[in-house]
């Protein structure tokens, strides 16, 4: 069988792609080496996470603040065989909805590991058993990451495990260790805080998710210390052993002493690598970098031109919506289109609660290129919207260009900061100013008010409820 596009990996960057692909006429396939499409966002990653975010944030309001709305409840406890069901019902739907789309655009889906025979010809190892080669005029390789280790950290998935792991356990840990304080690392962690596990975070940097908004980090650090969480920063891990029922974590201190941490799980979340594990690239003509990833032009193409990569296995962030974009734009140049991606313009979430989200540069970022910046902040226990549902921590941060006023970064730590940080991407790619912001309505009581009043503050500190 020979397609125009052939793509190996289903995960968003994948099957998005497909799907435009097949909008503008290319016969298209797509491989997946597991059971269900979707890759690791879907199956193990950004959507079950997201399900016990939320599962763990109701219970949390239930024992901490329905008192306070007048609600009475007794006897509350945490059910985690049943809201790890709901998780995976949340995800089968999702995978299912993939499915779906693939035979309504009339993709044809093979599953099975997918390797590179030559640069025009993929072999299948079918998941049911059996091989099967097919050709195509264009390839991508959009087959994502998988989490990293160190020796140091061997995992086992018992006692030492992933994220994979820990969205499938079925008890809350007495004493959960995560390694990494980042995205993956915050956003579990606060999951287990909140169902009363306690939860010691190990970082080797000077702060959480060390590579947003130094004052992003400070602030969650604030929220999530108030859960009970403790905090080990600028420590190295030196040894990680499961001793059975228990697994200890020996760590160096800051100042040359050595510790040693106590828990039943220690989940290890130092990033993840790219997986081009198996496909064979010396047979296309291609091969990886220093770090593991397949180098790209400005078009996504590798060395070998009708090849292209995107997502996880290229340079930038690993966030699937930086992975949807792609494969959009690698359809689009196939068939002859100029299409462009602002990759300072993508946003970037930590789905804790309060929710982080930024986009554009961050202080430290202006800092160190030198440009003439101001700065307007405004929190959020100063909206009457956000009293109102009691979420008062947080704040919103602009910072915009002295000379001009065009908005350089916008920084949010607070409720729904997930969905506000869109407005902020609109703004910045038609190039608005922080004045431009703020001579736009905003619905009262929202809690996008803080956007505006911050974008005030940058502009001769004129906020109005401060």
């Amino acid at each position: 069988m020979e397609y125009d596009v052939i793509i190996i990996g289903s995960g968003p960057g994948g099957y998005t792609g497909a799907i435009r692909c097949a909008q503008l006429g290319l016969k298209t396939a797509i491989i997946e080496k597991y059971p269900t499409l979707g890759g690791t966002c879907l199956n193990v990653g950004c959507i079950p996470s997201k399900a016990l975010l939320d599962s763990s944030e109701h219970f949390y309001n239930a024992a901490h603040t329905f008192a306070q709305h007048g609600i009475k409840l007794n006897d509350l406890q945490v059910d985690m065989p049943q809201m790890v069901h709901r998780k995976q019902e949340v995800v089968d739907q999702t995978t299912k909805g993939i499915a779906f789309l693939m035979k309504k655009n009339k993709i044809d889906t093979y599953y099975g590991m997918g390797s590179f025979v030559d640069a025009h010809t993929v072999k299948i190892a079918k998941t049911d058993g059996g091989e099967e080669t097919i050709k195509g005029k264009n390839i991508v390789i959009a087959t994502g990451s998988k989490p990293m280790s160190f020796p140091s950290m061997p995992i086992d998935k018992k006692r030492i495990i992933t994220s994979t792991e820990a969205l499938t356990l079925e008890q809350v840990p007495k004493h959960m260790i995560v390694i990494g304080a980042g995205v993956i690392g915050a956003e579990l962690g606060s999951v287990f805080s909140r169902l009363g596990g306690k939860v010691s975070f190990i970082e080797f940097a000077d702060s959480m998710i060390p590579t947003m908004d130094k004052t992003m980090g400070k602030e969650l650090q604030r929220a999530i210390k108030k859960l009970g969480a403790d905090f080990y920063f600028k420590h190295k891990v030196t040894k990680v052993e499961n001793k059975g029922d228990e697994v200890e974590v020996s760590i160096d201190t800051p100042d040359g002493k050595q510790i040693t941490l106590t828990g039943d799980y220690c989940l290890v979340s130092v990033g993840r690598r790219p997986y081009t594990d198996g496909l064979n690239l010396e047979a296309a003509g291609l091969q990886t970098d220093s770090r593991g990833k397949i180098e790209v032009d400005n078009n996504l193409r590798t060395s070998v031109p009708h090849i292209y990569a995107l997502g996880d296995v290229i340079r930038g962030a690993m966030l699937a919506h930086k992975a949807e974009e792609e494969g959009t734009f690698i359809a689009e140049t196939i068939v002859g289109q100029k299409p462009h991606i602002h990759y300072r313009l993508i946003p970037n979430v930590v789905y804790t609660w309060p929710e982080v989200a930024a986009v554009g540069y961050t202080e430290e970022e202006v800092k160190a290129e030198g440009i003439p910046y101001k700065t307007g902040s405004f929190p959020f226990k100063a909206l009457g919207r956000a009293r109102a549902s009691m979420d008062i921590d947080g704040l919103v941060k602009v910072l915009a260009h002295k000379e001009t006023d065009e908005i350089l970064g916008v920084h949010i730590i607070g409720p729904r900061a997930a969905d506000m940080i869109a407005e902020a991407v609109v703004a910045m790619e038609f190039r608005a100013s922080a004045e431009d912001i703020s001579r736009m309505s905003h619905a009262h009581p929202t809690y996008t008010e803080a956007f505006k009043e911050a974008c005030l503050a940058a502009t001769d500190n004129r906020a109005i409820n401060m």
